[in-house]
């Protein structure tokens, strides 16, 4: 499988021929005079209009298929170190697909690497083609895949490292929740020679490494809401589609766990998402409320080292970067920017386009700034130069 760049809608790009175009004596097209402007999210596009995206503003972009598309993922932290910032950059992740056809579904351990720079910034003068075909084919990233049978869709997949294992829990369609040990499959996707092995084996013992460790079957209907504590390794909480909540507790290791069968009450209705504070035993009040999404917002998630910064993505094909500590300065902003913008929260870092439903974020926690997104048409991979 293959990571190939994307293009994604940021611009709003004049197709139709303008007077700026030029001809050359012997009849021949200089260069054309394109007029672009920012598109805003809901704007209409005319006949002669398509979006394009402005390279600029990505530092890193790219797109992703596993084939079947992806409800939930989660990224898996690495031995690579925090704070990376140098290219090229890798990252693993584990994800669960949808298909209506329930033996056909898996949860994939991924290994995204050779993850190069793809910011391009326009010059007017810069007529030259810098990159050879054998440069492009040298900086093309790389997937590899190890896949794991699962039964029903995939509605929510959740990693966590558990005395010295790599745990993955996955929410099925059919009301049950499977904890998996996810350490053959990141083995498998080291390099070609291991995950050929791993995709070749029938043997027993591949066999069980492609099992579950653990399954409960003591929700009574599918659910969403999964999340592992953070200050408990181990500790599990699971919510349904019938306002149930479970807490699991490990037991003899990471192999098996105690789920309270007694759910905890309060909520009426489907318990959709769950997340454990980091720090802290009790939630506050809303700090802010925002509206900008034009359709359900399915995905939100805090940045991991700046309190202040979140994103958020929904069925309006958007992802959006926020800054809850900016203010509108109107004094530095003139009166023809001042209408452009007017509606748009000020608080609004920048709106990423080009995936559809866009169903689950997470920024990576170990490289600054990079967002690992899933859609409908799949995953997005990419770095702003805004946070």
């Amino acid at each position: 499988m293959e990571i190939e760049e994307e293009v994604s809608a940021s611009e709003s790009e004049d197709e139709s021929m303008s007077s700026d175009q030029e001809i050359s004596e012997d009849g021949a097209e200089n260069k054309i005079a394109v007029k672009k402007e920012v598109y805003m999210p809901g704007t209409s596009l005319d006949a002669d209009e398509k979006l394009v995206c402005d390279q600029s503003v990505y530092v890193m972009l790219h797109h992703a298929s596993t084939g079947s598309p992806c409800l939930s993922f989660d990224i898996i932290k690495d031995d690579w170190g925090d704070n990376r910032s140098t290219f090229p950059m890798s990252a693993y992740a584990v994800a669960g697909t949808e298909s209506p056809r329930a033996h056909t579904n898996s949860v994939v351990v991924m290994k995204m690497s050779n993850i190069h720079k793809t910011q391009k910034i326009e010059r007017e003068d810069d007529d030259d083609e810098e990159s050879s075909d054998e440069e492009d084919e040298e900086k093309k990233p790389k997937l590899d895949c190890a896949l794991i049978k699962h039964q029903g869709c995939v509605n929510r997949v959740r990693a966590s490292h558990v005395n010295q294992a790599v745990l993955c829990a996955t929410w099925s369609e059919i009301g049950h929740v499977n904890i998996w040990d996810i350490g053959p499959q990141l083995r498998a996707v080291q390099n070609s020679f291991t995950l050929e092995s791993y995709c070749s084996k029938t043997n027993a013992e591949t066999d069980a490494s492609r099992k579950p460790i653990f399954t409960f079957t003591g929700h009574l209907s599918e659910g969403y809401g999964m999340d592992w504590c953070p200050t408990h390794p181990g500790v599990l909480a699971t919510g349904d589609c019938r306002s149930a909540i479970h807490l699991w507790q490990p037991d003899e290791g990471a192999s098996s766990w105690k789920v309270d069968q007694r759910p905890l009450s309060g909520h009426t209705g489907s318990v959709e998402d769950l997340q454990w504070s980091p720090n802290e035993r009790h939630s506050g009040q809303p700090v802010a409320t925002f509206k900008h999404h034009i359709a359900p917002v399915t995905t939100v998630e805090w940045h991991p080292t700046d309190s202040t910064v979140f994103a958020s993505g929904g069925e309006d094909d958007q992802i959006a970067l926020w800054d809850i500590s900016l203010e509108r300065d109107k004094d530095a902003e003139t009166e023809e920017r001042e209408t452009e913008l007017k509606n748009l929260p000020p608080q609004l870092l920048f709106i990423h386009q080009g995936q559809k439903e866009v169903k689950e974020l997470h920024w990576h926690p170990q490289i600054p700034g990079v967002i690992i997104s899933t859609a409908a048409n799949g995953f997005n991979i990419f770095k702003t130069i805004s946070v």
